[in-house]
């Protein structure tokens, strides 16, 4: 056999081979398909340009390196679809439950109890924290604490009136820190319960549905109880 029939041979073989692999698609082509192909070439290459040893460590080379990023993109679709699982457990979880937020509204728990940190960005020689009814405005409770440090400081006002537990009346809070400078409000955060949660497409982050604040992203939670 002379050679331009060698080259003709390894032509008809490789659209062969091709066309029958584009049938089921590109994805079809797998390793066997692979090596089917690169033996049917090396036997029906031309002897007086064989393939160099480089030309076929190349194309070992993009073989492996598109089977890994197969590899890859099926390990990171499993990982995907694992936490999108994961997402949706936890916001089954979550549903009932009292999340730490950033906001100045809470309503008692069962227990007639309102809790909460306030963030003082520098030391205070005194901290009060003012409970206030957030519809009529009207003070229902103050606390006062002694020296506190820069950092967190947690609050709370236990033991509330019965009728403020029963109605869950929303509660507006107000800290105030005085330093030798004055006094001034500072942030706070509070206890508020989830309504509902949603995960979002592609297994975006969790979007929690919160009592007297909305949605809020999950990573705004500091704490769950």
């Amino acid at each position: 056999m002379d050679i331009s029939s060698l080259l003709t041979n390894s032509t008809s073989s490789a659209t062969s081979a091709a066309a029958s692999s584009s049938k089921s698609g590109p994805s079809a082509l797998g390793q066997q398909d692979f090596m089917t192909l690169m033996l049917a070439q090396l036997q029906n290459q031309n002897p007086l340009d064989p393939m160099e040893n480089t030309e076929f460590l190349a194309q070992l080379a993009q073989f492996n390196t598109v089977g890994g990023i197969d590899k890859v993109n099926t390990t990171l679709a499993s990982l995907g679809s694992q936490m999108q699982t994961f997402r949706v457990a936890t916001a089954t979880n979550l549903l009932g439950h009292q999340v730490l937020v950033p906001g100045n509204v809470a309503r008692p728990d069962p227990t007639g109890s309102i809790e909460g940190v306030a963030d003082l960005p520098e030391a205070a020689t005194a901290v009060t924290v003012t409970f206030s009814n957030a519809t009529s405005g009207e003070i229902l409770n103050t606390r006062v604490y002694g020296a506190q440090p820069a950092g967190l400081m947690g609050f709370d006002w236990t033991g509330m009136p019965r009728e403020l537990t029963d109605a869950r009346t929303p509660v507006r809070i107000t800290v105030s820190a005085t330093t030798p400078a004055g006094t001034k409000d500072v942030g706070a955060s509070v206890f508020a319960k989830v309504l509902s949660a949603r995960s979002g497409a592609n297994g975006a982050d969790l979007t929690l549905n919160i009592e007297d604040f909305g949605a809020m992203d999950s990573a705004e939670v500091s704490s769950v109880r």
